[in-house]
Parts: C-alpha cells; sequence; structure tokens
C-alpha cells in the first residue's frame, strides 16, 4: 500500500486529531503515506480554558509555540509522514492574499503528491471562518497544482492531479457527540452566531470503519495538552458517544476520477487500488459498522 498517498488539509493545530484523527491513524497503520497541511498555528485560542486576556494565558507567540509542538506530537502518533505549517494567522485566514495561499498548499499537494485529499465541507463544520476558508483554498489549490504552469515562491514541483476529493460530513450522531463532550459549538461571525447542521445520511457518500484506530486518534487528541480544558469531557464520554467519534468516520465525495455512483463507498481509496478497478455497479450498500 505504500504506493497510496492521502493528504489532509486544515486549519488548526488539532484539526487533525479531533476531526479525522482516526481516519489519518486508520490509513498510516495499512501503509499509506499520511500528509497534514496545517493553515495556522492556532495562536489566539485559549490555553487550558483561559482567555486571551487571563493572566494564565501565556499570550500569543508562546501560545503559538506550545500549539506548534502539540501538532508534532499528535501527528507522529498519528503515524503522519509529513507536515506542511502554513503559518497564516490564527482567525484570520479568510483575509489572506487567497493567490498565495492557495499556491503555498498546491506546492504542498506537487511535494506530497496525493491521490486523496480531505478537508472541510464549504459550512467549515460550524460556521468558523477559518474552516470555511481552508476548504475553499483547498479546492482552488488542487486546480492549481494540476495546472501546467509554475506557481510563486519555492519548491514548485511538477504538476500533479489530485484523484479524489473528500469533505468532512459528520451526520446527527457524531454531531451529538462532539456537543455533548465540548457544549454547544457555535462561531459568532460579525454578530450573527453560527451553529452547526449536521449532514443527512443520505448525502454521506462515504463511512469509514475507524474502530480499530480509535485509541490512537484519542492519544493523538491528548497530546494537544493546552486545549484539554475544552477536551476532557472526551475521556468521560458514552461508549455510544466513543463509537459515534471515533470508530465511525464519515465524508463527502466532492469528486472523483476513478469511480462514481451513489454505492456507499467504505474506503477513501475505492477506485485507486488493485489497478485503479471499480466495485460491481450491483454492490450493495454495506451496513454501518455495529455498536
Amino acid at each position: 500500500m505504500a504506493s497510496l498517498r492521502l493528504m489532509a488539509v486544515v486549519a488548526h493545530p488539532d484539526d487533525e486529531s479531533l476531526g479525522l484523527g482516526a481516519t489519518l491513524a486508520r490509513y498510516a497503520g495499512e501503509g499509506a503515506a499520511v500528509s497534514v497541511v496545517t493553515a495556522t498555528n492556532g495562536e489566539a485560542g485559549r490555553y487550558r480554558g483561559h482567555p486571551q486576556d487571563h493572566p494564565l494565558h501565556p499570550g500569543k507567540e508562546a501560545l503559538s509555540a506550545i500549539r506548534v509542538r502539540e501538532l508534532r506530537a499528535a501527528t507522529a502518533t498519528l503515524g503522519v509522514h509529513e507536515m506542511f505549517l502554513l503559518g497564516y494567522p490564527d482567525k484570520q485566514l479568510d483575509r489572506a492574499d487567497p493567490v498565495e495561499a492557495a499556491g503555498r498548499i498546491a506546492a504542498a499537494i506537487r511535494r506530497a503528491r496525493p491521490q486523496v485529499v480531505l478537508t472541510f465541507g464549504p459550512d467549515g463544520a460550524y460556521g468558523h471562518p477559518d474552516h470555511i476558508a481552508v476548504s475553499q483554498l483547498t479546492v482552488a489549490a488542487i486546480v492549481r497544482a494540476a495546472a501546467p504552469d509554475a506557481l510563486d515562491g519555492e519548491a514548485q514541483g511538477a504538476p500533479h492531479a489530485v484523484s479524489k476529493l473528500y469533505f468532512i460530513a459528520w451526520p446527527a450522531e457524531a454531531w451529538a457527540a462532539y456537543q455533548s463532550a465540548l457544549k454547544r459549538l457555535v462561531s459568532v461571525v460579525d454578530g450573527v452566531e453560527r451553529q452547526a447542521v449536521p449532514w443527512a445520511e443520505w448525502a454521506v457518500t462515504t463511512v469509514l470503519d475507524t474502530r480499530d484506530a480509535w485509541q490512537t486518534a484519542w492519544r493523538a487528541v491528548a497530546c494537544h495538552e493546552s486545549q484539554v480544558g475544552g477536551y476532557e469531557q472526551l475521556s468521560r464520554l458514552s461508549p455510544e458517544h466513543h463509537h459515534a467519534l471515533w470508530g465511525r468516520q464519515s465524508f463527502y465525495r466532492v469528486f472523483s476520477t476513478v469511480n462514481a455512483g451513489r454505492v456507499r463507498e467504505t474506503d477513501l481509496f475505492e477506485g485507486l487500488r488493485d489497478g485503479g478497478r471499480q466495485p460491481p455497479a450491483t454492490s450493495h450498500q454495506p451496513p454501518a459498522p455495529s455498536r
């Protein structure tokens, strides 16, 4: 499986573990080359639950260094092969130069050459502007990475066409688990409260059985110690909620050049294994993993 390559493009340190940890651990454990692009260092966040103006908060510069160390530990735990840090200002990713930012992600794509790319959906999970921005930038970067023209900046690399793009697609069960652990997830933007809206089950194209990777994912989440104030309730989740978070991860297939149809996938590399053979058109939709 060494020829299979998977890339996740996310906004903040801990997105890779909380949102995708079990998926990344599963494929790294199977021998795929897994890479992660992180757009910001998360320096505008809280520290152990303390806001920026709290005396126990170390400040933006120190928190940036802390969160990068945590990210390195988490990606090592997950088995990530290569990590790209873009260093854009936290909570300001939507203000980055889109041509430059998409070009930098495209350069990472050309270097790692993934067949499959994962990122947030257009709603940014719960309306977070950085998540929305990284979703848009990733889509633009995939187009740029495949174009024959040169990219600006360093290490341009040869053009590379991604075979499959997926958005994270959490259905109601997963959101119930997150909100049970982390309280109601909202983002207030320009005075308007944005809240998570689950994906309809019928719209989910791909469901992975990641039960064998959930403990690795939890260890990766625990590496983000500066954020533990927000995640400490995760350790007290019910078995049902643990399964929803770690044992079953869901995606929406945005495009694929190697397979199609409404049969639900159970593998992100479907259509790419065994010389690109597709599953029979008569395949039945597999049941969700048993609890």
